[in-house]
């Protein structure tokens, strides 16, 4: 039975924005599996959205940003990261339907600023909700283009996406698709200023994509002629040996080959004028040279040992080292927030807002708040009040099941 605790694997969820899969030797994340993307066919949907990208930001500001070639590359947390500010807008809107999987965009807080300065004709100098809730609606219009472009190339049909979610967060806490994914990086230019509007596409979506525009990744074993070892056709190039004439000496002279040929141990029915016994098990007269199951094991060559695959317990829990991570955190700053509740305004009116305008949430009366830390639910509570201060009572703690649901 849980004692409501929170997991070290959740622990490490939490600060490194991604799905729990525990940390590796150096103490990061595990980079999860390894893809081969087909870039070029990436390449050609970005060089497609390039001015798509161009129409849709120029009709929401209303003023002209140029956009220069995009460059689609493989990549990673780590590599991204090192391109990224300190502090980044990320827009999760992830495949769900059609194709699946992540599907991140990031650009610098300056790049969201300027948009909804010049959406809205006002000045701002940090990033709100407001902030957030045009940047939203501009990749939610560009995730659309996309998608047409997508569907148009190709036979799939009825792409979808999860509704647009944008946070401001340190890059650090952003959360990346697992493993390598595809990057596409987005040059804007508006009045000499110079933005980067960054694509992250998970694995399978980027997979997914590639497939419905009629690409995919190369074949590793393209190009390599296969063994046939009932005729031992040579894939290196050498001739056919069932029925190949060994040379233009008769086969009453090849023992002069390097001195006598030793027995060679494939029992061989008839030897030959002065040619020792080599054991092939047919006539050499028309070198009909159909092989025994056994030859490679008696000519000596290197037989793999073929065992099952054994595959670790996931569901053990951690092992000592594992659990004695936890001790190199313990002093890491979190950002716990209670949440009183939520709704969903029209940018209308929300900019219709002013001094005593009401704002309903979707909590009723009475019912516990949600405490979350680095924005996930992992406990309830009842707000209280200490001394002059608002609190809060933690009433229930969520379940191991249910915190991990908050998780992905």
């Amino acid at each position: 039975m849980s004692d409501g605790a929170i997991s070290q694997d959740e622990i490490d969820a939490l600060l490194s924005g991604v799905a729990i899969d525990g940390l590796n030797s150096s103490g990061h994340v595990g980079n999860g599996p390894t893809y081969h993307f087909d870039i070029p066919t990436l390449q050609s949907m970005a060089d497609a959205l390039k001015p798509k990208l161009e129409e849709n930001i120029n009709k929401t500001t209303s003023v002209t940003f140029t956009c220069e070639a995009p460059v689609v590359e493989q990549t990673n947390r780590d590599h991204v990261l090192s391109k990224l500010p300190e502090v980044v807008i990320g827009i999760n809107a992830d495949y769900n339907a059609g194709v699946k999987g992540s599907h991140l965009y990031l650009m610098a807080p300056e790049f969201a600023l300027k948009i909804f300065q010049l959406v809205s004709s006002e000045e701002a100098t940090e990033v709100d909700d407001m902030v957030l809730s045009v940047v939203s609606e501009f990749i939610a219009t560009h995730i659309s283009a996309e998608i047409t472009e997508v569907e148009s190339k190709g036979n799939t049909k009825g792409l979808g996406y999860a509704t647009p979610e944008t946070l401001n967060e340190s890059k650090a806490m952003i959360m990346f698709p697992q493993g390598d994914f595809v990057l596409s990086s987005y040059p804007l230019t508006y009045d000499g200023n110079a933005y980067t509007l960054w694509e992250c596409i998970g694995g399978d979506a980027a997979e997914g994509l590639t497939k419905a525009l009629g690409g995919g990744a190369a074949d590793d074993s393209a190009g390599l002629t296969p063994i046939d070892l009932g005729g031992m056709n040579a894939a290196a190039g050498g001739a056919p040996m069932g029925g190949a004439a060994m040379g233009a000496a008769p086969m009453g002279g090849m023992q002069q080959m390097g001195g006598a040929m030793p027995n060679m141990g494939m029992g061989m029915q008839q030897p030959m004028g002065g040619m020792p016994n080599m054991g092939m098990g047919m006539p050499m007269g028309g070198m009909g040279m159909g092989m025994p199951q056994n030859m490679g094991v008696n000519m000596g060559m290197n037989v793999p040992n073929v065992q099952q695959l054994q595959y670790p317990n996931l569901q053990a829990g951690l092992n000592a080292g594992e659990q004695g991570n936890i001790s190199l955190i313990m002093d890491v700053f979190m950002e716990m927030t209670v949440e009183l509740g939520r709704t969903k305004k029209t940018i209308k009116d929300i900019l219709g807002m002013g001094e005593g305008t009401i704002i309903e949430l979707d909590k009723l009366a009475g019912e516990p708040v949600d405490i979350l830390v680095n924005h996930k639910k992992i406990a309830k509570g009842e707000v209280v009040v200490i001394d002059e201060n608002f609190g809060v009572r933690v009433t229930e703690i969520l379940s191991p099941m249910e915190r991990v649901s908050e998780l992905n």
